[in-house]
């Protein structure tokens, strides 16, 4: 890997983004919206919205980052970008690594962006630092992201790629924690959700949520939260292909 065809990757992406308004106001304003919309549909119950709404704070951007990083790395390769780009000296960890740096530059954004609306805005009640709040949502945000580019090797088409979604996101949001406590779930649907990474980032926003310091728990969420968008990336790097048959 080089780290200049890396940055030189990732600025490439960032200009083609900037000319995709729609792309970007799904990435920022979009989780924003859904927070806005959540907070009103609990008006009457702020204590509701307190319990959900740091979840669902790392949970929308997850899902967002997913869907445009998936549908622009396949958009890439059915152009014939994609193939044209690894005619040149450029390493498949290069491009993986390229396009992770300019959607975590998004993922960036989009967590600063949501979490300022949530605390300051909409009033989101939190116990500990909204910095290890921020830290969690940013996590969520390169997850998806690494998702993204790994799903993106297995569709043909932008539409197919979008049909991940229930596959890779809808279980992990079922199963995280965030409408039944995992513990009482049926074991085998606990033991599955023991192995998703969206059940962690859930307990790292509710450590947050319930927690002045940074306990063990939180480190521990936030690692693997963190392990699992690195391995994903390193998957998405083997699993890339030049063109979609």
């Amino acid at each position: 890997m080089s780290t200049a065809r890396t940055v030189a990757t990732a600025a490439r992406v960032l200009r083609q983004l900037r000319h995709d308004p729609r792309s970007i106001a799904l990435m920022l304003l979009v989780p924003v919206l859904m927070l806005v919309l959540l907070r009103y549909v609990f008006d009457g119950s702020p204590r509701t919205f307190d319990g959900i709404g740091a979840s669902l704070l790392g949970i929308f951007p997850l899902i967002t980052m997913f869907l445009i990083t998936s549908i622009a790395t396949l958009r890439e390769r059915t152009s014939g970008t994609l193939e044209r780009l690894l005619a040149m000296p450029l390493g498949k960890g290069d491009l993986i690594a390229g396009y992770a740096l300019a959607f975590g530059a998004m993922a960036v954004v989009q967590s600063l962006l949501a979490t300022g609306v949530a605390l300051w805005v909409l009033g989101l009640d939190v116990v500990g630092s909204p910095w290890l709040l921020l830290l969690v949502a940013l996590l969520d945000a390169l997850l998806g992201t690494a998702l993204g580019l790994f799903v993106s090797a297995f569709a043909a088409s932008e539409f197919q790629a979008v049909q991940f979604m229930p596959a890779v996101i809808f279980p992990q949001l079922l199963l995280c924690g965030l409408f039944a406590a995992r513990d009482t779930m049926q074991p085998v649907l606990e033991a599955i959700s023991n192995v998703l990474p969206m059940s962690y980032a859930v307990d790292g926003m509710n450590q947050v949520l319930t927690h002045t310091d940074m306990t063990a728990d939180f480190v521990r969420d936030a690692g693997i939260v963190a392990g699992c968008a690195l391995l994903v990336l390193a998957l998405g790097a083997a699993t890339l292909r030049r063109r979609t048959p």
